[in-house]
Parts: structure tokens; sequence; C-alpha cells
């Protein structure tokens, strides 16, 4: 989607923030899996819903 949006469409600012907020869902992912707490843990996935339902938008 990222390069579909910089180079079919020339939109940065978008494409931009689908990258952010897509790579965090991954991270944030593998963030949670070293978690301190299950209410970290759980804090963390909910973290990354945040962003999967924002790059979705």
């Amino acid at each position: 989607m990222y390069k579909f949006l910089t180079s079919e469409k020339k939109e940065f600012v978008m494409s931009m923030q689908v990258l952010r907020s897509g790579t965090a869902i991954g991270a944030l992912g593998r963030e949670a899996e070293h978690a301190e707490s299950k209410a970290d843990f759980i804090h963390k996935l909910s973290i990354g819903l945040k962003e999967a339902n924002e790059t979705e938008y």
C-alpha cells in the first residue's frame, strides 16, 4: 500500500502514516511477548489493535 500511494498516487503524507501505523502493529505484538504482566500484555495488544484500526481506516 505504501508503494502504491507514493508511486501511483504521489500521496506522501498519507503513505507515511500508513507505514507508521502498519509497522507499529507488529512491533507492539513483539513487545507484548515480553510484557511484564498479564495486564501489560493486554495493554500492548490493545494499542496494536488501535493501530490496526487506524491503518485499515
